[in-house]
C-alpha cells in the first residue's frame, strides 16, 4: 500500500474518539475509545513530507515523526513501531500523556490542523505489543558496573532500560509500595489504565531490571551505603515538593495537596477493600490550580460523586488563537479543554483566595476569593470590591511543584541544589557529588512527561560514558540547553 503524497490535501484532521460522558463517569476506564486503524493509516497520510520537519524541533526526544507516520500510512506497522522505539523508550505513555508540542510544530499547522501525531504514536504502541513486536532485549556480554536508580518515574526507567541495555547491572529504588511514580499514583486510571504500564514494567523486568519498592533511601537503606555499594548513582526523584498557599485558614482540615488526594484514589481504584482516607463523595470540593493536576483532580472528584466542582485559576483565560508572543513553533498558551472539563465542574480564571473559612472544629467551609488582572508592568494584582464567597467541603492544591524532596539526605551528604530548588548538574548531568547524577523533574523542576523520558535517555548516556569511557546510546538533550526551555 502507497501513501498519499498529496494526503494533506485530501484529508481533513479527525481526532480521536471520547467515550460518552455519561459512560465514563460511571467507571475509570480510559476516555477514549478503541483505536480505529484504518483511520490511523488516512490520518498518517496528512503528514506532508515538509522539508524540514519542525516537529522534530517541538518533541524533546527527537522523535523520527516524518518516518513513522509514512511508515503508517503504507501500512508498515512494525517497521514504524521500530522506527517509534529507536527514540522514545515508552510511547504508549506519551501517546495519552504527552500535550503533544510536536503537533504544534507541525509545519502543516501553519494554515491547517496539525497532524495527529500523539494519537499515531500511541496507536502505533498498541499495535506492537499486540502483534509482540515488544520483546525483551537482553544484552550477550554485562560489563560489571552496578548502577542505582533512586525514583520509578518515568525519568528513572528511561535511564534504567538504557543502561541495562548498554549491559550494566540496573537496580531501581522506590519508596512506594509499587513501582511506577507518578505514572502509577498520580495519573488517574482514566487517563492511562496502570495495566499499560504493568505491561511495560515486565519487558524491563525480564530485560534484567530489578526493582526494590516500598524501600526508602535514607531509612530503609542509608545513602552512603548505596554510593559504596553502585558504581554510579541516578537521583530520578521527580519534584514532590507540593506549591501551598499561606493565607488566613489556610491550615484548616480539608485542604491538602492534590498528590495527598489523588494517589488514595489511584489505589482505591485496584484494591476494593482500601478506604482512601479522603473522598470527594457528596462534598463541595475546590481545586486551586488550572493545570494537568487541577484537572486530574476533577475528573476524579466527578467519578467520586462529588456534589459540585469548582477549578480555580490566578491566571486570566487563555486565548483560543495562537497569541503573538508565542509564533509558531513555540508551544503557544491556549485555551485547551480536557476530557475532564467536558464531564463536569466550573471554571473560573483571573481569581485568586484571599481566606479561607473554617469552622468550630478547624474545617474548611469556604473561601474568599477576589479577582485579579494584570498591570502594566506584568503583575498580578486584586481588583478592589471583587470579593466573593465559595461554599466547600475540600479544597485541593493543585498549583504545582516546588522541586525533589531531598529529606534522605543529610545535610552534608546533600547534593548542591539551583537557585530553583532543584537538583544542580553539570553537562553531563553529574551533581556535587562524585558518581551521582540527576535528572527528570528532580533536575529540571516540573515538567512534561516526555522531557523525563528524554532526561533519563540523556543521563544514561553521560552514566555509561562515565563507566565506559565512551557510550553508543542517545542522548537528546543536555542541560544547558533543556533548562531554557519551557515546554
Amino acid at each position: 500500500m502507497a501513501a498519499d503524497p498529496r494526503g494533506f490535501l485530501k484529508f481533513t484532521r479527525r481526532n480521536p474518539v471520547r467515550r460518552p460522558v455519561a459512560l465514563r463517569l460511571r467507571d475509570w476506564n480510559e476516555v477514549y475509545a478503541e483505536d480505529d486503524v484504518a483511520e490511523q493509516i488516512v490520518q498518517a497520510q496528512r503528514c506532508m513530507d515538509c522539508g524540514i520537519p519542525f516537529c522534530h524541533r517541538g518533541c524533546p526526544l527527537g522523535n523520527l515523526i516524518p518516518e513513522w507516520n509514512e511508515l503508517v500510512g503504507k501500512d508498515r506497522w512494525a517497521s514504524a513501531a521500530e522506527r517509534l522505539h529507536a527514540t522514545n523508550n515508552f510511547p504508549e505513555f506519551t501517546g495519552r500523556l504527552c500535550p503533544a508540542p510536536c503537533e504544534t510544530a507541525c509545519v502543516l499547522a501553519l494554515n491547517r490542523d496539525a497532524v495527529t501525531i500523539e494519537y499515531i504514536e500511541k496507536s502505533i504502541s498498541e499495535m506492537a505489543f499486540a502483534h509482540g513486536w515488544v520483546e525483551p532485549i537482553r544484552v550477550a556480554h554485562p560489563t560489571g558496573y552496578k548502577v542505582a536508580i533512586v525514583g520509578s518515574g518515568p525519568a528513572g526507567l528511561a535511564a534504567a532500560q538504557q543502561l541495562v541495555r548498554a549491559g550494566h547491572a540496573v537496580t531501581v529504588f522506590e519508596r512506594a509500595d509499587r513501582i511506577g511514580g507518578l505514572l502509577r499514583y498520580g495519573i488517574p486510571e482514566f487517563k492511562m489504565e496502570k495495566a499499560i504500564l504493568d505491561r511495560r514494567l515486565a519487558q524491563l523486568t525480564a530485560e534484567g531490571i530489578v526493582f526494590f519498592p516500598n524501600t526508602t533511601v535514607g531509612r530503609d537503606l542509608s545513602f552512603a551505603q548505596l554510593r559504596a555499594d553502585f558504581d554510579a548513582v541516578v537521583l530520578a526523584l521527580g519534584a514532590t515538593r507540593p506549591r501551598l498557599i499561606a493565607v488566613p485558614g489556610s491550615e484548616g482540615a480539608g485542604i491538602l495537596p492534590a498528590m495527598e488526594y489523588l494517589p488514595h484514589a489511584n489505589r482505591a481504584v485496584h484494591d476494593r477493600s482500601y478506604e482512601p482516607p479522603i473522598v470527594a463523595t457528596d462534598k463541595r470540593v475546590v481545586i486551586l490550580g488550572g493545570g494537568d493536576t487541577g484537572a486530574d483532580c476533577l475528573g476524579t472528584a466527578l467519578r467520586q460523586g462529588a456534589k459540585e466542582v469548582i477549578q480555580l485559576e490566578i491566571m486570566p483565560r487563555p486565548s483560543d488563537s495562537r497569541p503573538e508572543t508565542a509564533p509558531w513553533p513555540m508551544y503557544p498558551p491556549l485555551f485547551r479543554i480536557s476530557s475532564a472539563h467536558e464531564e463536569g465542574g466550573d471554571r473560573v480564571f483571573a481569581r485568586e483566595t484571599v481566606q479561607f473559612e473554617l469552622n468550630a472544629s478547624g474545617q474548611v467551609t469556604a473561601l474568599i476569593t477576589a479577582e485579579v488582572a494584570m498591570s502594566e508592568d506584568g503583575k498580578l494584582q486584586r481588583v478592589p470590591s471583587t470579593e466573593r464567597r465559595i461554599e466547600a467541603d475540600l479544597v485541593l492544591l493543585a498549583m504545582g511543584f516546588l522541586g525533589p524532596d531531598l529529606s534522605m539526605f543529610d545535610l552534608a551528604q546533600r547534593p548542591a541544589l539551583s537557585e530553583r530548588g532543584t537538583i544542580q548538574v553539570d553537562d553531563c548531568f553529574v551533581t556535587s557529588l562524585e558518581g551521582v547524577f540527576a535528572a527528570g523533574d528532580a533536575r529540571r523542576g516540573q515538567s512534561l512527561i516526555v522531557w523525563a523520558i528524554a532526561e533519563g535517555r540523556s543521563v544514561a548516556y553521560h552514566v555509561d560514558a562515565y563507566l565506559m569511557g565512551n557510550s553508543d546510546l542517545g542522548c537528546p538533550i543536555a542541560p544547558d540547553t533543556a533548562a531554557l526551555t519551557i515546554m
